[in-house]
């Protein structure tokens, strides 16, 4: 009888595949009138389809002309909608045209799902009204969006703390940065609040809120060194983004070569966000292969996903000397049951001048043995040529940067690490050149 279970299983599978192509052919047939409208019409011009009819409930305006004069369009896919169920995210690619450009790839996203864009709404109501549906656009002017009015000259701390991860802890060196850089507005460059409109500061508050990813992509610009996606604009709730390449996973089973160049970089980026001149430390509290991207001209790793990523101030915690402020902060390794997985304090990391945070996540979640994605694990950095597994060397470092056994053992085991990726990157460059 057990001999027969294979067979019997192999037929259950083939049976299944079969359900699921008629399934999808029949969904074919039921939207063909759907499908076919699809194609001949840009959604994006429609004010309601980017909920341009919910603002100042939105993300912002800057690109609303350009949208509505059809410079925006869905790829082939996206122009899909029956689609959307596989969508959770709402992230569609686009093509954006210039007259005198040309076109390219743009990605396009709402910051949330269908259900979370929904349960802000009716936030937003219930703090106006106590209902869970109401005019929306009267609303936002009952709430705290819309009580940081004109006559308040700065957005302070005190205010928005705890907002979001972007604020968790925030100086006013951040918060001015923020609103001086808010790209939403014709005068950008003042960090007075009060040189916004109305209508600017409900869509500044509403995004730090909700969403600040377009907030962090503006405050620390591709255009200045920072390794994030290029931030374009916005309509309604819909922003768009420079398009940087495939994700990070689809480079998991690349050339040995090419693996150990995106890990070197990774780990620069770790060492970026958490030293450099500005003294401010951007923490990545969650990091997979989904939120990077690789360019694929330059080779260039970049962070496509900044929704969860905490600021801390170390101008500020140096000032305020909290307790324990210099003592170096070890993140502690757990072993948990899920992807991409990790464990952190925020208020450590918003209280302490050296963290280790950064080299911990990147090495757990994408280099190490530890790292698991997709039910695969392993890490960027599996399968080392024999030479590199028979040293030794490389197999102890990463272990050491995702779960040390000495004490403070990260912070150095990074750096040997950062050292030892760029000894064998141009090791690899010096051989394909000759």
């Amino acid at each position: 009888m057990l001999r027969f279970l294979p067979l019997k299983l192999g037929r259950l599978y083939r049976c299944l595949k079969l359900l699921l192509v008629v399934g999808l052919f029949v969904i074919l047939l039921m939207n063909t009138h759907n499908l076919f409208a699809s194609f001949q019409k840009n959604e994006l011009t429609d004010r309601r389809f980017i909920n341009l009819n919910k603002c100042p409930a939105c993300f912002g305006t800057s690109w609303c002309r350009k949208f509505m004069n059809g410079q925006v369009s869905f790829e082939t896919w996206g122009r899909l909608r029956f689609l959307d169920v596989f969508n959770v995210k709402n992230v569609y690619f686009a093509q954006y045209g210039e007259p005198r450009e040309g076109t390219r790839r743009v990605v396009l996203k709402r910051l949330g799902s269908n259900q979370e864009l929904a349960e802000i709404d009716q936030k937003i109501c219930k703090r106006a009204t106590g209902r869970p549906r109401c005019d929306l656009i009267q609303a936002m002017y009952k709430t705290e969006f819309a009580r940081i009015n004109g006559d308040v000259r700065l957005l302070t701390p005190d205010v928005v703390e705890g907002w979001s991860d972007l604020v968790h802890c925030p100086s006013q060196r951040l918060l001015d940065r923020v609103v001086r850089r808010y790209a939403e507005t014709k005068d950008s460059g003042s960090f007075l609040l009060k040189n916004l409109k109305d209508t600017e500061r409900m869509q500044l508050l509403m995004t730090l809120a909700f969403n600040p990813e377009p907030l962090v992509l503006q405050s620390f610009p591709s255009d200045e060194g920072w390794p994030f996606a290029k931030y374009l604009g916005a309509c309604g709730r819909v922003v768009a983004v420079n398009y940087v390449g495939e994700e990070l996973w689809s480079f998991y089973n690349a050339a040995w070569e090419k693996r150990v160049d995106l890990a070197r970089q990774l780990m620069d980026i770790a060492e970026q966000l958490t030293n450099n001149d500005f003294e401010f430390a951007l923490y990545l509290l969650d990091v997979s292969f989904d939120n990077f991207a690789v360019g694929p001209r330059d080779g260039k790793v970049i962070v496509v996903d900044a929704e969860n990523v905490l600021v801390a101030d170390k101008r500020l915690i140096k000032q305020n000397k909290p307790e324990n402020y210099d003592v170096w902060y070890e993140s502690r390794f757990e072993e948990c049951d899920r992807e991409a997985c990790l464990s952190f304090s925020k208020d450590s990391l918003c209280s302490r001048v050296t963290v280790d945070h950064n080299y911990y996540a990147i090495c757990q979640n994408l280099l190490s043995r530890y790292a698991t994605w997709r039910g695969t694990t392993g890490g960027l950095l599996h399968d080392p040529p024999a030479h590199i597994a028979k040293d030794g060397q490389l197999d102890a470092l990463l272990d050491e940067c995702t779960k040390p056994k000495k004490r403070y053992g990260r912070f150095q085991a990074a750096k040997e690490l950062r050292e030892y990726l760029t000894q064998l990157a141009a090791a690899s460059s010096s051989a394909t050149a000759r």
